[in-house]
């Protein structure tokens, strides 16, 4: 007989962390969260699924998205903030983009 702890036979998927209500997708950002971002999330704003979003809050109702192709001196693009409804959620498979 072996008295040796067995493994289980199959280990848990990682689960994904609850959704932060200010998240962005920059790592220089204080809102950045590394654990979030490495799940597909997915913005849904004004009933509309956006996949050009860099920094969203969903209590106070905004998001951030590249304002065309236009860059600041540091080559980062400039971020316009649009003011609506946002919901966030955890893609079951990611998707590509349109």
């Amino acid at each position: 007989m072996n008295d040796a702890p067995q493994a289980p036979a199959t280990t848990p998927a990682t689960s994904a962390p609850p959704l932060p209500d200010h998240l962005s997708v920059d790592p220089r950002s204080p809102f950045f969260n590394a654990a979030a971002v490495e799940h597909a999330i997915g913005i849904r704003f004004n009933g509309k699924e956006r996949f050009d979003v860099e920094e969203y809050c969903i209590s106070e109702g905004w998001i951030k998205v590249p304002a065309g192709k236009t860059v600041d001196r540091k080559g980062h693009p400039l971020l316009i903030k649009l003011k609506g409804l946002v919901e966030a959620f955890y893609r079951s498979t990611p998707d590509t983009q349109p």
